[in-house]
């Protein structure tokens, strides 16, 4: 394990944002009391390259705006 591209769950929890802004080509390996437990990879992929990505390879079936629950806060309380 290289010490410039290991860091600990607790340093991981405290500086998230930044350790993903300046994430090394080769990832960071996350270590747990001294063991390493997970790996961070830089995706490769442009975001603008998802975009889309998953088109056709799935159905939408009913309403996936509504739970189809009539809740009471919408309801007339005048009825």
């Amino acid at each position: 394990m290289n010490p410039e591209t290991t860091i600990s769950v607790t340093r991981l929890r405290r500086e998230i944002h930044s350790l993903l802004d300046n994430l090394p080509p080769e990832g960071l390996i996350i270590t747990n009391r001294g063991r390493p437990v997970a790996q961070i990879l830089p995706c490769h992929m442009k975001p603008e390259d998802m975009i889309g990505r998953l088109k056709g390879e799935f159905e939408i079936h009913g309403d996936i705006y509504s739970t189809g629950i009539t809740w009471e806060a919408t309801k007339d309380p005048n009825e």
